[in-house]
């Protein structure tokens, strides 16, 4: 059986649709003001205040709000820089979500790496592991080798997290920034001159595949690095250290 529409009704569907969009946008645009808040009052540039944190009920709260509506929220692959964004955010938030949850602790790594690879977080309405959204999501899909420096897994070695979540807009100039700011520090590029040699992070080692795109790892670094390694460096990798990276 079929119903002749009447042009109000349009209208008045038309009208509900869009007051559902915006009143989803409003949430998600609600949680990452949240989340804005909570990295500029825990997220220093030696680590985050994990004890601080834990300690505070209403910012605990404030952060579970947070990864509901990223558990919640629907991510449109239309726009690849917003949706890329949303992603490592979600990632982010996760971590510290999962790594506050597991506080006090000295490190998120355990047995067999099952804090990355169990299936322990939400994202989209899809539950997953962070090895998946980092893997299958974020690397396989967008192909951006900037966001191995976006990316913080807890760890005293990795990238430090940003205290400004991400956005679509700004996302070329975060992701340029911050691995600017890796590539030219010892966590990231560890030069002698005398010795003609640098230590580079692990991550230019497992990821080396990601870098291709650029010339390579080295190539990625000289790109942006103040002073270029020489051509005959000797090139080898640091140690992770996988100890938390709570703010000293």
């Amino acid at each position: 059986m079929s119903v002749t529409k009447s042009p109000a009704f349009a209208v008045a569907a038309a009208f509900c649709i869009a007051s559902v969009t915006h009143c989803l946008a409003g949430k998600s645009d609600g949680a990452m003001h949240t989340y804005n808040r909570l990295l500029a009052k825990y997220v220093t540039a030696s680590g985050v205040k994990y004890s601080e944190w834990k300690s505070d009920a209403a910012d605990m709260q404030a952060l579970q709000s947070v990864v509901d509506a990223i558990a919640n929220e629907k991510i449109s692959g239309s726009n690849q820089k917003e949706a890329l964004a949303a992603y490592i955010n979600a990632y982010n938030a996760w971590i510290l979500h999962e790594a506050l949850g597991k506080y006090p602790t000295k490190s998120v790594k355990d047995v067999l790496f099952a804090f990355f690879t169990s299936k322990r977080i939400k994202v989209a309405r899809e539950e997953m592991s962070f090895n998946h959204l980092e893997k299958d999501v974020i690397r396989s899909k967008f192909s951006d080798p900037r966001v191995h420096f976006a990316l913080n897994c807890a760890s005293r070695s990795c990238p430090p997290l940003d205290p400004e979540a991400f956005r679509g807009d700004k996302l070329d100039a975060q992701l340029e920034k911050l691995a600017r700011s890796f590539v030219n520090s010892e966590k990231g590029v560890n030069y002698s001159a005398e010795k003609k040699s640098a230590e580079l992070s692990a991550i230019f080692d497992w990821y080396k595949y990601d870098f291709k795109g650029e010339g390579g790892p080295v190539a990625f670094i000289n790109k942006r690095r103040e002073t270029p390694l020489p051509n005959d460096t000797k090139i080898s990798y640091q140690k992770y250290d996988w100890s938390l990276n709570e703010a000293k």
